[in-house]
């Protein structure tokens, strides 16, 4: 079953966009290459968690992930203490 097709299509996008490989992406991710390629194919739905690591890697908004809006600039973010 394939999930929402653009958000997917958003992350390979930017990890392409910036010449990462997959398996770059997943160690920083923490998960495997397989599940980081079932995620950008829309075969795996992505965690709320992965979305979160996935706007502060690439520093954009989940917002934009989730194309709920175009402009990939993220609002100014909370300090984390």
């Amino acid at each position: 079953m394939r999930y929402e097709v653009l958000k997917y299509n958003r992350i390979r996008d930017l990890r392409n966009d910036k010449k990462f490989s997959q398996m770059l992406v997943a160690q920083y991710l923490n998960i495997a290459q397989n599940t980081l390629s079932q995620y950008e194919l829309g075969e795996r739905n992505i965690p709320n968690d992965v979305l979160v690591r996935l706007a502060m890697f690439y520093d954009t908004s989940i917002d934009y992930l989730l194309g709920l809006t175009d402009e990939p600039v993220p609002y100014p973010r909370k300090r984390i203490k």
